[in-house]
């Protein structure tokens, strides 16, 4: 379960809730916040890192660490990203699916210490993802992409039933993300599912 900061932290989000980044940042900086306009998490990956390392706040200041994500190897097709609180109390992890993901992504997501994903995430209009990767190299092209093509992913249930959905939408220098909330969550599963867009969101941004 959550702990108690981060429980105090998620009490009362207000979905959808908006991700954005800047896109010619130095280092990947991510703000969230929720419908009413409340900052909910901020993050900061750290820099010159063989292994990916994702730090969460409560918001830019930094000055309250939430929880962190690190991935279990030197970054591959096959690592699985590790999700702690700030006492080192394991939330989950998510992985992709090893060389499925190179044309389009699937990721999954697991309870800690468990081999058996809770859910499986996936894109919904894999087209979009291949023209927002392929126009955004072409000069000049590129920086209008972002008002056009919308990548959306789902995260399912083993069943089918979908649990919550990211989609990009229109910005300019910048990338928004709005994620929804599809059907009912435990605490964990939310936190666990949030922090596994999150870095889902990295993991894509760094391939296009």
């Amino acid at each position: 379960m959550p702990t108690d900061s981060i429980s105090r932290q998620l009490a009362g989000i207000q979905y959808p809730l908006n991700l954005s980044f800047k896109l010619l940042a130095l280092a990947n900086q991510t703000t969230v916040t929720d419908a009413s306009g409340r900052t909910v998490l901020y993050t900061k990956q750290k820099l010159l890192k063989f292994r990916e390392h994702v730090e969460i706040f409560t918001d830019n200041t930094r000055s309250t660490r939430l929880a962190e994500i690190k991935a279990n190897k030197v970054i591959d097709w096959s690592a699985r990203y590790h999700a702690t609180d700030a006492d080192g109390v394991a939330i989950g992890s998510v992985g992709r699916r090893g060389w499925r993901s190179i044309f389009k992504a699937h990721y999954e997501v697991f309870n800690p210490g468990d081999d058996s994903p809770d859910f499986s995430i996936r894109e919904e209009n894999p087209w979009a993802k291949v023209l927002d990767s392929f126009l955004g190299q072409i000069p000049i092209i590129g920086m209008f992409t972002g008002f056009f093509c919308h990548p959306r992913y789902v995260a399912t249930r083993a069943d089918g039933t979908p649990a919550m959905r990211i989609t990009k939408q229109s910005a300019f220098f910048e990338g928004k993300f709005q994620i929804e909330k599809l059907s009912d969550l435990t605490p964990r599963e939310e936190l666990n599912l949030f922090l596994s867009f999150m870095m889902l969101i990295l993991l894509e941004r760094s391939r296009g």
